[in-house]
C-alpha cells in the first residue's frame, strides 16, 4: 500500500495521508494522521470519499 500525501503539504509532519484500499470487493480510501501512521484509520468508500472532499 501507497500511503501519499498532498504536495501543498509543509514538512512539519502534521499532515493527512491518503492511500487505496480495497475491503472485500469494494474499493476504498483510507486516511491517516502522518505524525502516528501505525494509528487508526479512517475508511471511505469511493462516494463517500467524493462527499467528503465536496464538503471539506
Amino acid at each position: 500500500m501507497t500511503w501519499r500525501k498532498s504536495s501543498f503539504s509543509g514538512d512539519q509532519g502534521n499532515c493527512v495521508e491518503v492511500a487505496d484500499g480495497v475491503l472485500g470487493r469494494v474499493l476504498v480510501m483510507l486516511v491517516r494522521d502522518s505524525k502516528t501512521p501505525t494509528g487508526p484509520r479512517l475508511t471511505f468508500t469511493a462516494g463517500a470519499w467524493s462527499s467528503f472532499l465536496t464538503t471539506v
